[in-house]
């Protein structure tokens, strides 16, 4: 197949909530081109299960959901993007519902048909807007109906992004140009078709990163196997600032399965919401002298503690109890719980879940400021790829979801405060893709073994538990591995797998060098050189490709 160059007025790389909202509102302004890496509808989104927080309970406040989300943030938030995100939650649930979302309701006893609000850790209220326990595919349904009604957004399946379009293609391709190293503006990225092997390119006057998450980076998580850290990598090597990426959430209730290599079932945190406790192998309740939330604690305290509980008895999991409610409720709030519980031989009506942390969620990324925006010009970020400082150092339950859609919402906005058809017209023409490369059977079967190397390092040595020693194993045992993947890279054919294979090793190294930066234990980061928070340390750690780290807090970096 020839090489294609693909223009368009948004390049949006990824196709959940984020990517989705926002290409049907940048679809107003002009041309819109979506990429994905596999289905449309393949994306952390569609596996989503506990729902969107959002104050919709008149005994409720944004208030109290800002002060849940910095409690949870441990003094790390951005406390002006927490606002942005807790005043304008129901404005944007209200317009997930006008595009088609249908989201579990009660009727109440005057009659009258509300949202039926749940309730998960470190939130004070019932917020949790949600249906039944597949919100996220419901999420991804509406908004993917929506799209197919409108003519000027084509999606392209089976299309992994390889390389941002920037002045550093330009320049090694020989051509002049007068931009400094720090001024970078992006123009698109290098695309692969997945199908015929040929990279062409997408021109974009403007280029959305929502590329979701990295949990393929440790052996175990919940993410689906496409959340290989790619719009981090990508970024990264084109200049971006990346901040916070120590902060990895270990979702404490994955379904346990001995020998399952493929991605761990999520019991959502919903079932501890609706009363569920926790219990280990001796059947003792043991989160209740804990915190004063008990189950319902922060993520990060849940999840500590049941290692803590593993580790003291030698087990491999620990149990999630609530069968102790209605079973028809039960089946009914958690239909797709039951029926993956009873495909594996686990009734929850009757008997516990055996269940073990897992990584979930990546609390840092790339930094962007209020409107999305990124430090390199044109270049927006949303959803899980983006460190806008909402999180801080723990994620607080279902804000995910409702970052995406806010934060989607203002980059559309700011783009069309000053947008310019013509602005595409203007993209420089860069070189086509013209590496050549071998495939070698045995090599590649050996690079591909790094896969689960450096799963197994993330996982043994950068954990829910650090320690100095482990975290330099890590160091050196990433850098071996991230020299052989390079080297194999520059002299191979490129492939999808390949081009994740690079991007797992980049993410991997960028999470041990934050937490080896980190000498403190805050949040999810928790390391046992280090048991206290260090009030001095109550900022981030930026690093670039293109100077040494900083410490600052986000509100603060020059760009935003």
């Amino acid at each position: 197949m020839a090489i294609e160059v693909y223009t368009s007025d948004f390049l949006i790389i990824g196709s959940g909530i984020a990517g989705l909202s926002f290409a049907i509102k940048a679809s107003q302004l002009g041309t819109v081109h979506i990429v994905t890496k596999k289905k449309d509808f393949d994306s952390n989104t569609n596996y989503a299960q506990g729902g969107i927080a959002s104050v919709f309970d008149p005994h409720d406040s944004i208030e109290l959901h800002i002060q849940d989300t910095l409690i949870s943030g441990a003094g790390l938030c951005n406390e002006q993007a927490v606002r942005i995100l807790a005043e304008s939650g129901p404005k944007r649930v209200q317009e997930l519902m006008d595009w088609g979302a249908h989201f579990s309701t009660q009727t109440n006893q005057n009659g009258s048909v509300t949202l039926d609000l749940g309730r998960e850790g470190g939130h004070s209220h019932n917020r949790i807007v949600h249906a039944k326990d597949l919100t996220g595919q419901e999420v991804e349904r509406a908004l993917l109906d929506a799209i197919a009604k409108i003519k000027n957004i084509t999606i392209f399946e089976n299309h992994t992004a390889v390389d941002l379009l920037t002045q550093h293609q330009l320049k090694l391709a020989g051509r002049h140009t007068n931009n400094s190293v720090s001024d970078i503006t992006c123009y698109g990225a290098y695309i692969l078709d997945n199908t015929s092997g040929v990279v062409h390119i997408f021109n974009a006057a403007y280029t959305l990163l929502a590329t979701g998450g990295i949990g393929q980076i440790y052996l175990h998580t919940t993410n689906p196997d496409i959340a290989t850290g790619d719009g981090i990598a990508m970024a990264y090597r084109a200049g971006a600032l990346i901040a916070d990426m120590e902060f990895i959430q270990f979702h404490p209730t994955a379904f346990y399965q001995p020998g399952n290599k493929e991605r761990s079932f999520l019991i959502s945190e919903a079932v501890r919401g609706e009363g569920g406790i926790l219990v280990n192998s001796r059947g003792e309740r043991f989160m209740d002298t804990v915190h004063p939330l008990k189950e319902l604690a922060p993520r990060d305290i849940v999840a500590r503690t049941i290692d803590m509980e593993l580790k003291r008895l030698g087990d491999h999991c620990v149990f999630l109890d609530i069968s102790f409610k209605d079973k028809d409720f039960l089946i009914s709030r958690f239909p797709t719980i039951y029926r993956y519980c009873m495909e594996a031989g686990i009734d929850m009506t009757k008997e516990p879940i055996p269940v073990v942390p897992a990584a979930h969620y990546l609390c840092g990324g790339i930094v962007s400021d209020l409107n999305g925006k990124t430090s390199i010009e044109n270049c927006y970020v949303s959803g899980e790829s983006a460190c806008t400082g909402i999180h801080g150092a723990n994620r607080l339950a279902s804000n995910s979801l409702l970052e995406g859609i806010v934060f989607s919402h203002r980059a559309y906005c700011h783009i069309q405060e000053t947008f310019n058809p013509e602005l595409k017209a203007t993209i420089p023409e860069f070189p086509q893709w013209d590496k050549k490369g071998t495939f070698d059977l045995e090599e590649w079967i050996l690079i591909q073994h790094n896969v689960e190397d450096v799963k197994r390092i993330m996982w043994d040595y950068v954990g829910i538990m650090r320690s100095n020693l482990r975290l330099e194993r890590a160091e050196r045992r990433i850098a071996l591995l991230e020299d052989e993947i390079q080297d194999y890279y520059k002299r191979s054919t490129v492939t999808s797998r390949l081009i994740e294979l690079r991007n797992l090793v980049t993410t991997a190294k960028l999470v041990v060098e934050s937490a080896l930066l980190r000498k403190e234990s805050r949040g999810l980061h928790y390391n046992i050189n280090y048991p206290q928070q260090d009030e001095k340390l109550k900022g981030s750690f930026i690093i670039s490709c293109n100077q040494p780290p900083m410490f600052m807090k986000i509100s603060d970096i020059s760009f935003l």
